[in-house]
């Protein structure tokens, strides 16, 4: 038998064999899986809330002076935090967007959401940030999720301040 012909059927049987695969594939009954449940409750949110800005004032390792300016900062970042989480919900329990549109206007309502309450913890870290060492500023952006460019684009849904929106 010629080589061509040979690979002709070689291709044809691979063909066969990945159709009747595929077949049997779709036929098999689909596993028993749970159902999905939301294991994430608002303790749980509150719960690494909480851990995540103990962390990051020890990060920041605070003098007792600067602790006196902490309350403002954390308030800022509960607030933005909370406010995120029911923005999150929100968007899980609306209509699906009826085309891409509407994808971009929800986008760009999220982002201006976002940067306003950005904004609110910035305005609020002010004061501690002018009383922070340089070492202590050094350690802080990459705690919060920053990425390590100051010239660059930095995503707000990369700060763990917004993750439970997205």
């Amino acid at each position: 038998m010629p080589i061509k012909a040979i690979s002709v059927a070689a291709a044809a049987s691979l063909m066969l064999l990945t159709a009747s695969l595929s077949a049997r594939a779709q036929d098999a009954p689909a596993p028993d899986l749970p159902p999905a449940v939301d294991l994430y409750s608002d303790i749980d949110a509150k719960a690494v809330l909480d851990a995540r800005l103990i962390a990051l004032k020890t990060v920041a390792g605070l003098t007792p002076d600067q602790e006196k300016l902490w309350a403002g900062l954390e308030t800022a970042i509960r607030n933005a935090a909370t406010e995120a989480l029911a923005r999150g919900k929100q968007r899980a329990e609306a209509a699906p967007p009826s085309d891409f549109v509407d994808v971009l206007d929800r986008i760009a309502d999220a982002e201006i959401t976002r940067g306003q309450a950005l904004k609110a913890v910035a305005a609020a870290a002010r004061p501690l940030v002018a009383s922070l060492s340089e070492e202590q500023k050094r350690r802080i952006p990459a705690f919060l999720g920053m990425i390590d460019n100051a010239n660059g684009p930095q995503p707000t849904a990369d700060l763990w301040i917004f993750e439970d929106e997205n």
